[in-house]
């Protein structure tokens, strides 16, 4: 190609083909293509009355394509979609990319099924033994049913909230102090649980409560010092009990061994007493035979009997030597120290020592009595 060669008829210096389109004729191409499509003609008036009729139909085809894609909505995994038709229930549909009339017909409430959600509540109440306790009750829950959570109650977590503290309430105004301070939180926390759910289901509110947790159970501040010191004080009580029940314990059994010891030495010495008694009577029967048979050898049997009886513990010799003056000397220490050497079985033995001068018409007699 020479270089004066307009070819097309244009110069190669022209820098308008290298501009993009003008917004005017991208309107233009697009009214032509409507006016094929609604049978319209496809050359371009001069009027402005033929121009104006395309643009006014381009746009609201335009805005009708748009109003429908409005329509479009996704729904995750974890989550259903309410459908409302002019404020009411329709459809409840599953997970993925929907469609619904675009509004104001239809609107879309998404609702997540899956998430566990939890909020914390701090309640004061008294116990069943009329003491003040601070709960903090921490409860988890499901959206479970989408359409009973938005149409059946007005604020279904607000509902929630008022009958977490209502149950938590009548669980511990049933429950003692002592049964909530220590062992029975668990407890206490599964039976609120039960009854939080059983509440929920009568009202309808599509919630299930998968966890409910007694996080702290205490005193207000205004009265833990007082509050402690009654503790301390129960305690004390019942650590008092356990011991004075310890030492019943242990001097109850020694007592009743006490007495039925002393019960059967008791009856033991009335059988004493009452075969004592029969000897003596028996005795003395006897004894009565023998003195109406020898009045003068029984009267001085007994006699010497009762002397010896008298004079059993003593240390002392009686000598009996009739018509005799003189004072006779014996070593009674020596004699009771060889007495015991040669028979220390026999303590209480009479000894017998002859006088030295003793006559044919005497008869002396000594006698030791211990």
């Amino acid at each position: 190609m020479a270089f004066n060669d307009q070819g097309n008829g244009k110069s190669p210096w022209d820098s308008s083909k290298n501009q993009p389109p003008d917004l005017d004729q991208i309107v233009e191409e697009w009214q032509k293509r409507f006016n094929k499509l609604f049978g319209g003609k496809s050359g371009s008036g001069k009027s402005g009355s033929g121009k104006r009729g395309p643009s006014i139909y381009l746009l609201i085809a335009m805005g009708l394509i748009l109003w429908v894609l409005t329509g479009l909505y996704q729904v995750d995994d974890s989550e259903r979609g309410v459908v409302l038709r002019f404020g009411k229930h329709h459809q409840t549909t599953p997970p993925g990319l929907k469609w619904r009339a675009p509004w104001p017909v239809d609107s879309v409430e998404v609702v997540n099924v899956n998430v566990v959600n939890r909020f914390k509540q701090q309640t004061t109440m008294l116990t069943s033994d009329e003491n003040i306790i601070v709960v903090d009750l921490v409860v988890q829950y499901r959206k479970t049913n989408p359409t009973d959570f938005l149409f059946n109650v007005r604020d279904a977590e607000e509902t929630l909230n008022e009958v977490s503290e209502s149950a938590i309430r009548e669980v511990a105004g049933k429950t003692n102090l002592d049964f909530i301070l220590t062992e029975g939180r668990s407890s206490i926390a599964l039976q609120t649980q039960e009854l939080i759910q059983q509440t929920l289901d009568d009202y309808g509110t599509g919630i299930s409560i998968t966890k409910v947790n007694l996080q702290d159970a205490n005193f207000p501040f205004q009265v833990e010092d007082a509050v402690q010191d009654a503790i301390k004080a129960r305690e004390d009580k019942e650590r008092f009990s356990f011991e004075a029940e310890a030492y019943a314990n242990d001097i109850v059994p020694k007592a009743r061994g006490e007495a039925a010891k002393m019960l059967q030495e008791a009856e033991a010495y009335k059988e004493k007493v009452i075969a004592d008694s029969e000897g003596d009577a028996d005795r003395f029967t006897k004894l009565l035979f023998e003195y109406k048979l020898a009045p003068k050898v029984t009267r001085d049997r007994l006699y010497i009997e009762a002397i010896e009886s008298v004079y059993l513990n003593s240390n002392k010799v009686l000598m009996d030597s009739e018509g005799s003056g003189n004072l006779i000397y014996l070593p009674i220490d020596k004699l009771l120290e060889q007495n015991q050497s040669k028979q220390p079985s026999v303590p209480n033995q009479s000894i017998n020592t002859p006088s030295p001068q003793q006559n044919q018409n005497q008869d002396p007699r000594i006698r030791r009595i211990r």
